[in-house]
């Protein structure tokens, strides 16, 4: 008839997850009582999805509390041609003292004013291939220039040329991260939303 999914481990250890509900077609109309017996089944204390699940969302309204947004989602709608005097963007190496796996440098990207490195990013591949999720951080004397935008456009671009979609999320109460976002081409399009379940 269908399947949920349920998050146990990492960050998710002390507080199990419900994260994923699927029902054929034909089953539809058993959507609540089949939930009442996943969450009866699962002892799950939590419910997390994204606000665009035709059927999880509905799920969450109807029996968890305490909802709230975790993350505002962005997609790439929009091509941006920013190029900031005397900055550029390089692919990340080793030797930037960045932390980041051999492996996945060729995902990691850097700034650089006069030769200085002033902000750092990457694209993140941990869940729903093709999607990247893009990251950044500038460092606090280079902020305010348009240079985390930058960097997220350029992020952007390599993500295409890796052959996958560009994606982003933000904390909904970060205002500067949603401006640099959207400045560089990222529309909102969803939350991830989270709500308590009562046992």
């Amino acid at each position: 008839m269908g399947y949920g999914s349920i998050a146990v481990a990492g960050p998710w250890k002390d507080k199990p997850t419900l994260y994923e509900f699927y029902v054929l077609p034909h089953y539809r109309c058993r959507l609540f009582d089949l939930f009442s017996v996943l969450l009866a089944a699962s002892g799950v204390n939590r419910i997390e999805t994204q606000s665009n699940d035709p059927l999880l969302t509905p799920m969450l309204h109807a029996f968890a509390h305490d909802i709230m947004s975790e993350s505002i989602l962005f997609h790439d709608r929009l091509t941006t041609a920013l190029a900031p005097a005397g900055v550029c963007f390089r692919r990340a190496t080793a030797s930037d003292g960045a932390q980041i796996p051999v492996d996945q440098l060729v995902s990691h990207g850097v700034v650089e004013v006069g030769g200085v490195i002033a902000g750092k990013g990457g694209i993140l591949f941990h869940y729903n291939r093709p999607y990247g999720d893009i990251y950044m951080e500038v460092g606090e004397p280079f902020r305010r220039r348009g240079l985390g935008a930058y960097l997220v456009q350029e992020l952007k671009r390599l993500c295409y040329e890796l052959g996958s979609v560009p994606a982003a999320r933000c904390d909904p109460k970060n205002i500067a991260s949603r401006k640099t976002l959207q400045k560089a081409g990222f529309v909102p399009c969803g939350h991830i939303l989270v709500g308590s379940v009562s046992r």
